[in-house]
């Protein structure tokens, strides 16, 4: 209910990067030093946590006397003046009024406030040209971290950030920041920094999280626990939504629940088009604790299973017995259906017993991938065995990243063969006749398709960097970001190239880049042949009910018509038109 004294609705555009509506308050993390615990206070107890502050520093002041009388007597005056601009920032008085009437208007605990007011400071000094006043953002982290930990000397009770459901608002999030939040606990997130293409816009648009990416807003503007709303539909963050702009959001998110309760009542059913013409849905996973969810979403398998976090979240890579008992867990949970497990897809550097001497000048032209693997063989023959001693448990395929030609395909190939004899000499079981594929993600592989053909039982074309390659644009690079487009001719010619060379061949080929989950692509992908689009199973039952929804010959035609066109809007406009058609009511 609005209030006479109520903040002002204020409304930020960012970039929608996943889909959904969250309603409740903002948890803010700016970068730097870590975030405190956040909790609001009575106005009875603004002078407390004032004098709280006020405490903290003195306490911090002393320490770092202490520190400076140390360091000169160790050695001389000169080093110890470090310490003296530490100490000058704890008594300037600007900060110290800042802090203490932040306090007051915000009403929230004082080791917060301090930090949301350092926040300020930094985030300023960061952007000055100057760099040598960059580099004292150091100093400042430094002395501010140092506070913090004064606080925590008293004995003042800790609170957790806000208590139960929340929306997540960071200047930037990485992808493991991502696959580590609590997912039962974040109903939302917002960055200021990121593009629709980011990593972390993919893991969220999988895991059903909505987000907002690259906002329009510094996040030291919005106060924790304010109550707000996140649109990832229009790319919104509503602060102090009013309430006709709460109501209107609460009607909208119950107009889209029922949508998905359409959609879910179809889950798990064939996904086949109006015509007849089958195609396959099946999910993405790399992490186990999804197992469940990719079970439950309706897939009819898992066309992609990324080992990176399995081999690399240690201080070491698990041993071969680990991959397999971990191989084995999810053969177990998906059959009768096939699960393809990717080889290792990482870059040198992120291999935990060697890291690289110096780092590499490009590293998406770099040591990573099939290369990794291969001159590193026995690691590759420590995950090779494990997959085919899981292939005994069920449908298995096995499928290696960043191919750029038949050399590698024959070396990884030689590996298997060696594997299986080694295997056969032991006397423990596997599928002797485990299809092994390819991803096909750089133009060299795409443009030699019905060489590389002959070699495998299966293309999976992902084209998230199939795209970032053929256009020569990084998708999280914001300078660039708008040339990296899926429809771009060039891309819809490899990908059309290549599931042509594999029908040839008499072998499928699957999708399972970001592409394969956007539905307004669904008929052009139908049309170029796709016959597996493997998505994050939170998309799965869309992308299900979107291919029950059209005609495969209508789509067909369509993309035959869109190897003629020469601009990426035309081609995007042309499957839309028909996904509009067809399913309008998902797009909306």
């Amino acid at each position: 209910m609005d209030t006479p004294n109520a903040p002002a609705e204020v409304v930020y555009q960012g970039i929608p990067a996943s889909p959904g509506i969250a309603i409740g308050p903002v948890h803010a993390v700016p970068r730097g030093f870590a975030a405190p615990e956040v909790y609001e206070i009575e106005a009875a107890q603004i002078p407390h946590e004032q004098e709280r502050f006020k405490a903290a520093l003195e306490m911090t002041k002393r320490q770092l006397q202490e520190l400076q009388r140390r360091l000169e007597s160790l050695a001389g005056s000169e080093p110890g003046d470090i310490f003296e601009a530490h100490i000058m920032l704890l008594e300037d008085p600007a900060v110290v009024k800042r802090v203490l009437g932040a306090i007051e208007s915000r009403l929230q605990n004082a080791e917060y406030v301090f930090y949301a007011v350092m926040q300020t400071y930094l985030e300023a000094m960061r952007r000055v040209p100057d760099a040598y006043l960059r580099e004292r953002t150091a100093d400042i982290e430094d002395v501010s971290q140092r506070v913090l930990r004064a606080f925590r000397n008293d004995a003042e009770p800790r609170h957790l950030p806000p208590d139960g459901s929340h929306i997540l608002m960071a200047y930037d999030l990485s992808p493991s920041d991502t696959v580590g939040m609590d997912r039962r606990q974040i109903l939302g997130f917002v960055t200021e920094q990121g593009s629709i293409n980011s990593h972390t816009a993919i893991i969220a648009r999988a895991f059903g999280i909505p987000a907002v990416v690259g906002l329009n807003a510094s996040i030291i503007d919005v106060t924790t626990l304010s109550s707000v709303i996140l649109d990832g539909y229009a790319g919104k963050l509503i602060i102090h939504p009013t309430q006709a702009t709460l109501d209107r959001y609460v009607t909208l998110a119950r107009e889209k629940k029922i949508v998905q309760n359409r959609v879910d009542a179809h889950r798990g059913a064939a996904t086949e088009t109006t015509d007849g013409q089958h195609v396959t849905v099946s999910a993405n996973m790399e992490l186990l604790d999804e197992l469940d969810l990719v079970v439950n979403c309706g897939a009819k398998g898992i066309g992609l299973y990324r080992t990176e976090f399995l081999l690399l979240n240690g201080a070491e890579i698990p041993d071969e017995n680990a991959q397999a008992e971990a191989y084995g867990r999810i053969v177990r949970a998906l059959a009768p259906h096939r699960v393809i497990i990717r080889t290792l897809d990482a870059g040198g550097d992120k291999l935990p017993v060697e890291p690289l001497t110096e780092p590499e000048p490009n590293p998406f032209l770099g040591w990573r991938g099939i290369r990794v693997s291969l001159s590193r063989p026995a690691m590759f023959r420590d995950q090779i065995r494990a997959i085919l001693r899981a292939s005994a448990l069920g449908q298995v395929a096995v499928m290696f990243p960043l191919v750029s030609g038949i050399s590698e395909v024959e070396r990884a190939r030689d590996m298997i063969a060696r594997c299986m004899d080694e295997l056969d000499a032991e006397g423990v079981a596997f599928d002797r006749g485990i299809p092994v594929g390819i991803m096909v993600e750089v133009p060299s592989a795409a443009v030699c398709a019905d060489i590389l053909a002959s070699k495998v039982d299966f293309f999976s074309i992902g084209t998230n960097d199939l795209i970032q390659y053929t256009v020569a644009a990084d998708r999280v690079n914001p300078h660039v970001a708008e040339l990296y487009r899926p429809t771009h001719p060039a891309v819809i010619r490899l990908i059309k190239r290549t599931i042509d060379a594999g029908r040839d061949h008499g072998i499928w080929t699957g999708i399972c880049g970001e592409m394969a989950g956007d539905i307004r692509l669904t008929p052009l992908l139908i049309g170029m042949g796709a016959t597996e689009l493997s998505v994050g199973p939170q998309q799965v039952p869309r992308v299900g009910e979107a291919i029950r929804s059209v005609s495969h010959a209508e789509c067909a035609a369509m993309a035959d018509e869109a190897m003629r066109q020469t601009r990426s809007y035309d081609i995007l406009n042309s499957s839309i038109e028909i996904a509009r058609r067809s399913y309008g009511f998902l797009l909306d």
